[in-house]
């Protein structure tokens, strides 16, 4: 048999899942306990003291054959007495064995000499002991209805099913993951530290919310008493007594409770509960089984009920003390019929109607709970009093088997759900990675991230963070401020006080921006940079500074969702002079002829899309710099012809062949830089002589093979860039060219360094590194002015001795190998190698790097 505690386990549940149990659950629970002792008592008693005790019928047959004791002739008293002592002889080992609960007749034997007192009269059954044993066994099994034999375990298995059909949702595999992870969670958010923040917080701004309103209702009230003490300076103020509200001056100020700041370590572990939630969400809402699985035990449950209460109240009348049995053993015992009584008949029916009591009440709950279940939708759960109640009214609505559990923590204590909210709302979330960000990144740890960029000014760069934290705002020395990959990135009202702040760099980060910032960076602002994925990334505000000077937009301008969407009227940036566009536009978008009366520098970097309409160019009349790169142009576009303030024009990575047109720049008077460099150009034409302003030409990486002397007739070329092509001489006219300044050739086929070049005795870079040249000329020496001199790569035996006639060169920014440098004189060597105070910083040759 089955101890109380095994069988009481079966309704042992983790404590913790006691949030997810309705009243109605917790007292089914209770009823099943007592139903469940009741089943135990009725089995044990029935175990140890249920039996049945019979009596043989007298019927005529029996009558018949003399069994009833009639009066017999009177007997002398010596043979009586020897008769019944020889039945007390046979009777005595019998009596010895007899158990005590065992009735038989009573034999009584009358000592000699009483013969003559009366004696009682009765039915003599002739049964021995063994027999009514027999008798007793065979009519319990015959005469006993076979419910008052099995009531017990009957009761047992019922209330073992009820119990298992309760808690089946909370092990059934697929099921009690997603409760035991969801209880975890629920504890953990109910006991976060962060939970009492964020609602106290809510109390806070309630306060605050207060205040406002009390201080409003003051000065009104202030207000009509100054206008009464006007209007009638005899008089007292008047009272607002009909409004039923009085105001105090003492309690116009209401205190802020003071906030708890976390430590990291609860800060990380709200966020990470923030993350366990939005996956527990993700995961619980796709499906409703567990809903279905409690509808469906509830059901089983109310049916089960239903079964047990038609079958019971059908069989509780057949319990009774009286029986008669018939037991077909009337060849072994001579009796037909008995009479038989069950000793725990008694007992039985009242413990029976104690059990239908009891199964009706926990019917009657089953019935309530189905009805629970569907006068609602169970699947949907609002939040819609937590957000009045809070300042969370992000709060998303949930449902499916979340929306169910949460009902089901409603029924135990609606403070759960209310708790937990807080860690669905994205504002809360946000606050909590704003307090760990400032805990965090303290004004100390950003001071040391603040470094000089090579323009010598103070730059800070922030990456990856959740946020912009507040003492970035304190660096008020700060001239650079770069923000990448910041999801949550809000510039304050605080930046107002960055009064050097210079440059703002957005990279990928929605930036919001306060009211009183905004009017800062309006004003303010010289130079940003936004970098984005789609064009309606671009923060909107962007387009309304007016005192911005340079913006720099990085991304994809041609919308992936909308074609439509596009840049933004660009008619408020009143004061822009740059603009730098890096995407892959098809055409140059007309918002830019917006900026056409300001606009001085204009850069498309288009990353290989082929840039077909340029026609907007035209209506920028007073550019002075432009640059279309890598936007797969394959000739010079003829709108840069109408540009008759251009300046610079550079068109490098393109696909340009032939530069045929460059005979219509000598319409462009103020153009003196042209860079055409990283093109297939394959050769220059003569009608770039016509090109008199030139001062300085890239045409490095291309395809040239040779230099036309019409080349070297633009006398104010200064810079000459022609290296990484194809070129093997270099024409004698070279030196024409008196203000040449720099000049490269290197990575080229060149062989012979004609002495006119020395003539440019302005040189200050000469770069012939990587040809094939065999002798430098001595009149090198002429150089007196060059600074940067390359020769390594070639076939050179020696250098020149002259090279110590060039004052100003020094072995740093001589590129040549050891062993050439080291065939110099000593003196020469020695001049070379002396420090030189002219250029500290060093000198580079222009076209490395390009």
């Amino acid at each position: 048999m089955f101890t109380l505690t095994e069988v009481a386990s079966l309704n042992d549940i983790q404590p913790t899942y006691r949030i997810l149990k309705p009243w109605w659950d917790v007292f089914m629970d209770y009823l099943g306990i007592v139903m469940l002792m009741l089943a135990i008592f009725s089995g044990t008693m029935q175990l140890t003291k249920d039996q049945v005790v019979c009596l043989p019928i007298l019927d005529q047959s029996t009558e018949d054959t003399g069994d009833i004791l009639a009066p017999q002739p009177p007997e002398t008293v010596d043979s009586l007495w020897n008769k019944e002592s020889a039945i007390g002889e046979q009777a005595a080992p019998l009596m010895a064995k007899k158990p005590p609960d065992i009735i038989t007749p009573t034999i009584h034997f009358t000592p000699p000499g009483t013969l003559g007192e009366p004696q009682p009269t009765g039915v003599r059954t002739k049964l021995d002991f063994q027999q009514y044993v027999f008798v007793n066994q065979m009519c319990y099994h015959v005469a006993l209805p076979w419910y008052s034999k099995y009531f017990p375990y009957l009761a047992l298995i019922h209330t073992i099913v009820l119990m298992v059909s309760s808690n089946f949702w909370f092990k059934y595999p697929k099921t009690s993951s997603k409760i035991e992870h969801f209880v975890s969670i629920l504890g953990k958010c109910f006991e976060s530290p962060w939970t009492t923040k964020a609602l106290s917080e809510t109390a806070c701004e309630d306060s605050e919310e207060n205040k406002q309103r009390i201080a409003g209702a003051s000065s009104l009230l202030k207000h009509l008493s100054t206008s009464s003490e006007e209007g009638s300076p005899n008089q007292s103020a008047p009272i607002l007594t009909k409004s039923g509200v009085t105001f105090s001056a003492e309690k116009l100020v209401s205190e802020i409770p003071s906030m708890t700041i976390l430590d990291k370590k609860d800060g990380e572990q709200a966020k990470a509960l923030f993350e366990k939630v939005r996956k527990f969400r993700a995961h619980v809402e796709d499906s409703d089984l567990i809903y279905r699985l409690y509808a469906i035990q509830t059901f089983i449950k109310t049916v089960k009920f239903i079964l047990i209460l038609c079958y019971t109240m059908t069989f509780v009348a057949s319990i009774d003390f009286d029986h008669v049995c018939e037991p077909e053993i009337k060849h072994l015992t001579g009796y037909k019929k008995f009479q038989c009584t069950h000793n725990m008949a008694f007992m039985l029916k009242k413990l029976l109607v104690s059990y239908i009591a009891l199964i009706c009440c926990y019917g009657i709950i089953c019935i309530y709970t189905l009805f629970w279940l569907f006068r609602r939708p169970l699947k949907e759960y609002s939040f819609e009093k937590v957000r009045e109640e809070s300042s969370f009214s992000d709060i998303p609505d949930v449902k499916n088997d979340f929306a169910f559990l949460l009902h089901m923590v409603d029924q135990y204590d609606q403070l759960y759900s209310k708790r937990f909210g807080v860690f669905l709302s994205e504002v809360s979330e946000n606050k909590l990675r704003e307090i760990s960000l400032n805990h965090e990144w303290t004004f100390e740890k950003l001071r040391q991230h603040v470094t000089r960029n090579p323009q010598d000014k103070l730059e800070l760069h922030l990456f990856m963070l959740s946020g912009v934290p507040d003492a970035v705002f304190d660096l008020t020395d700060l001239e650079i401020l770069k923000l990448e990959l910041i999801p949550e990135a809000r510039i304050t009202a605080k930046i107002s006080q960055m009064i050097n702040l210079q440059e703002l760099h957005i990279y990928h980060c929605p930036a919001k921006v306060e009211q009183t910032a905004f009017i800062f960076l309006r004003d303010y602002l010289r130079c940003l940079h936004v970098k984005f994925t789609d064009v309606g990334e671009i923060p909107s505000w962007v387009y309304m500074l007016k005192s911005l000077r340079e913006l720099y937009l990085v991304g994809n301008l041609n919308s992936e969702n909308n074609k439509m969407i596009g840049l933004e009227s660009l008619r408020d940036l009143r004061h822009l002079k740059i603009l730098h566009l890096k995407s892959n536009l098809t055409k140059i978008p007309t918002n830019i002829t917006d900026l056409s009366p300001h606009l001085i520098k204009l850069v498309i970097h288009n990353d290989g899309t082929k840039l077909l309409v340029l026609n907007s160019l035209k209506k920028i009349m007073n550019l002075a710099e432009l640059e279309l790169l890598n936007c797969e142009l394959e000739r010079i576009p003829h709108a840069i012809f109408s540009l008759t303030n251009l300046q610079e024009l550079d068109l490098k990575s393109n696909n340009i062949r032939t530069i045929e047109e460059i005979i219509s720049f000598q319409h462009l008077k103020r153009l003196t830089c042209l860079k055409l460099w990283h093109n297939k150009i394959i050769t220059i034409p003569l009608s770039i002589s016509h090109v008199k302003n030139l001062e300085s030409l890239y045409l490095s990486h291309n395809k040239l093979e040779s230099l036309p002397s019409s080349l070297f007739t633009l006398l104010k070329l200064r810079y000459l860039d022609v290296s990484h092509n194809s070129i093997s001489v270099v024409p004698l006219e070279v030196g024409f060219l008196q203000n040449l300044q720099h000049f490269a050739i290197n990575a080229n086929k060149v062989e012979v360094v004609p002495k006119q070049l020395f003539k440019c005795t302005k040189l200050r870079t000469l770069c012939l590194s990587h040809n094939c040249i065999s002798s430098i000329p001595e009149k090198i020496g002429q150089l007196t002015q060059i600074t940067h001199l390359e020769l390594k790569g070639n076939c050179l035996d020696r250098l020149p001795a002259q090279l110590g006639q060039c004052g100003l060169l020094r072995r740093s920014c001589l590129i040549v190998e050891d062993h050439l440098f080291d065939s110099l004189p000593i003196e020469v060597k020695e001049s070379i190698n002396q420090e030189s105070s002219v250029f500290p910083n060093g000198c580079k040759c222009l076209s490395d790097g390009r």
